[in-house]
């Protein structure tokens, strides 16, 4: 074990519970302890408590506690290890090194890492200065204002073969240190070592605690060999180990944020700058699967935003390559293809945070890429043709290394298979049989094919004993069987995704027919987090509606009218009447038509608060089943029991909103 008794009892002893929690809370001394308002939820009345003496803290509104680590690690998004580490260099504590070889290897990383700094700064100074107008002038034209230039640390690296050679040497710095961390270009044929970077804005480059380990730039003369150089392998730097932005991106999504993968820095600092804090991207290569399990420890299901073009959807399908193997239960990918001939630069300048929260909102699954892959320009007139993408398809989800994931991959193409060409109700053997992939080729059909099917499933898909309209006796109905009434009405046979929960509808709903709950509570709608990929659509198409000009009648009526009419001119009819199909009881006064003003206020502020502590609880379960499953203890036991506990009794809270209406003139159920 890296960190002894001793030394966490001493970080303890040096770090009162308060100054830890003071740098996040703003605490009052009440008696004995601290109060200040909850860092996990949204509160007016303080509900969380401090205790030095104890060595704790609690937050009586979402039922968390702990000490000094497990505040760091809740806040902050990181490991145990991670918490330690920023938690002793708060306390001025010299972590303890496993053996002599391990100190001497960690004293030379933090030499390289005060050498990185340096040049960061001097990169910096540089394009503020007379001398960085160029590619201050390349920045504004990419509208990287200065404030985002500072806020990411953003430099200029001169023409000078020696320039940031003889700043660090006048820093007391070795020439044999700079080539190691990949500032200068060194060999047998370089008699005198000179800078990597030349002419070129420059990128730092961090690791998952924010120091500069790297460096990308961006040449500004068009016939330079390398438009983009990235640092060289170093003992701080393994690009396929790594993302820019990381320690942000890893903090934002740990706060909520999606975890948004782009392709390269200009994308990632306009996606923060649009309000994706949790944007990343890989460093020059295509996606690593060392690179994937890093997001996938930050989110389950990150979201690859690349190109709209060729090149684009390639690397998407690159991806999706390399994910599939590696899938596991609750892991996994979607992607969000940009239009033709933009990237994530283009729709943030044209279009703001609105016409990116449209693109990820309509994400699609990994499933639905592998499948569209597949199909793409293919025709299938031909049995031959048929069999030859179903064995196709079932190599790939052979390839899958879990064996849940993959029986499900197995139904899911199967499904899509039997979608696509199944024959036409009431007519046998196969249909037209000149179907041509493009990625729009699943019509639904509720019929299933033979042999398609994990076994065990088969049985219940019953042959259908009518047979064509003039068939001969002897004749069967073709090779396909009709799928159960029940099946065939579900959300999968129909090609749909999964339902809107009722919450995330009831939400949708108050605000369409409610909409000046927008002039107080935007923000709070824009930062929720939304399960559905429709229920996120229609978010933003709401808040879109909201901004043309809805806000400005008098009449509530009106507003709700004019926030429908404008929906369903964006092509959101169906999407409104699912919305409705997802709220399963009529109780909930609040959220329809000519609900007074107050009980749609009782109602929002319920549904947010239960819709916030649900996340909440989600992502703390999260943090328990990882516990667990590096420490399998009774402590950790115990933990997972809890949250589950409050998990489910969470959801009969619910209930209460459904007693809202008094003053609307709705008799008041009891409670």
């Amino acid at each position: 074990m890296r960190f002894t008794p001793q030394f966490l009892d001493e970080l303890r002893a040096r770090l009162p519970v308060s100054e830890v929690v003071g740098r996040r809370v703003k605490l009052k001394k009440a008696g004995k302890e601290f109060k200040g308002l909850s860092p996990f939820q949204q509160e007016k009345t303080p509900s969380f408590f401090v205790n030095d003496q104890k060595q704790g803290w609690f937050d009586f509104s979402s039922g968390m506690n702990g000490n000094i680590f497990d505040f760091v690690m809740k806040t902050e998004g990181v490991s145990f290890p991670e918490a330690v580490e920023r938690l002793a260099a708060m306390a001025g504590l010299p972590l303890p090194a496993a053996t002599p070889d391990a100190a001497r290897h960690e004293q030379r990383r933090k030499t390289l890492h005060d050498v990185m700094e340096l040049a960061a700064k001097f990169f910096a100074d540089t394009l503020a200065s007379r001398n960085g107008a160029k590619a201050r002038g390349y920045l504004g034209d990419r509208s990287i204002s200065p404030a985002t230039q500072l806020q990411f640390r953003l430099g200029y690296a001169p023409p000078d073969r020696f320039a940031l050679k003889e700043y660090l040497g006048a820093q007391g710095i070795s020439t044999e240190d700079m080539v190691e961390a990949g500032l200068l270009v060194a060999g047998e044929d370089k008699p005198v070592p000179f800078d990597r970077f030349r002419d070129r804005v420059m990128f730092p480059i961090t690791d998952a605690r924010g120091r500069v380990i790297a460096f990308g730039g961006r040449a500004l003369e068009k016939d330079v060999p390398a438009k983009y150089l990235n640092s060289p392998e170093t003992p701080l730097f393994h690009k396929g180990d790594n993302l820019y932005n990381l320690a942000t991106a890893r903090q934002a999504t740990h706060n909520g944020s999606p975890l948004i993968v782009v392709e390269g820095y200009v994308d990632v600092i306009a996606m923060v700058t649009a309000g994706f804090a949790g944007a990343v991207a890989p460093l020059g290569t295509a996606l690593t699967e060392n690179q994937l399990a890093l997001l996938w420890k930050m989110a389950d299901e990150p979201i690859l935003c690349f190109d709209g073009d060729r090149a684009g959807q390639k690397a998407a399908y690159r991806a999706a390559d390399l994910a599939l193997p590696n899938l596991l239960p609750g892991k996994s990918l979607r992607f969000a293809l940009l239009p033709e001939g933009q990237d994530p630069d283009d729709l943030a300048r044209t279009g703001g945070r609105v016409a990116i929260e449209e693109v990820i909102s309509a994400a699609r699954p990994l499933a639905d890429m592998i499948w569209s892959r597949e199909i793409e320009g293919g025709t299938f007139a031909t049995p031959e043709r048929r069999a030859a993408l179903e064995a196709k398809i079932n190599e790939l989800s052979n390839g899958i290394r879990d064996e849940v994931v993959r029986r499900y991959y197995r139904q899911d193409l199967a499904e899509r298979l039997q979608r696509t060409f199944a024959p036409d109700a009431g007519r046998g053997g196969y249909g037209r049989g000149n179907f041509r992939g493009g990625g729009q080729g699943e019509s639904p059909r509720r019929f299933a094919p033979r042999g398609t099917f994990p076994s065990g499933s088969a049985g219940r898909f019953a042959p259908r004993g009518n047979r064509p309209p003039g068939a001969g006796p002897g004749i069967s109905s073709g090779p396909y069987q009709a799928a159960s009434p029940q099946l065939a009405t579900s959300p999968i046979m129909r090609g749909q995704r999964s339902a809107m929960s009722r919450r995330e509808a009831l939400i949708l709903q108050s605000l369409i027919n409610h909409p000046w709950l927008l002039h107080d509570h935007l923000e709070e709608v824009a930062a929720l987090e939304l399960a559905h990929p429709e229920a996120n659509k229609l978010r933003a198409a709401v808040i879109a509606a909201f901004a043309n000009d809805h806000h400005h009648s008098p009449d509530v009526e009106e507003q709700a009218e004019k926030m429908r009419a404008d929906l369903e001119a964006r092509g959101l009819g169906e999407v409104l009447q699912r919305v409705e199909r997802a709220i399963t009881t009529a109780a909930v006064w609040g959220a329809k038509p000519g609900a007074a003003r107050e009980d749609v206020l009782a109602t929002w502020q319920q549904l947010v608060v239960l819709h916030q502590k649900t996340h909440a609880l989600l992502r703390e379960k999260k943090d328990a089943e990882l516990a667990l499953g590096d420490e399998s203890s009774e402590a950790n036991l115990a933990w997972l029991k809890d949250v589950s506990a409050r998990l489910e009794s969470l959801d009969g809270t619910e209930a209460l909103i459904e007693g809202f209406g008094e003053l609307s003139g709705r008799f008041r159920k009891s409670v």
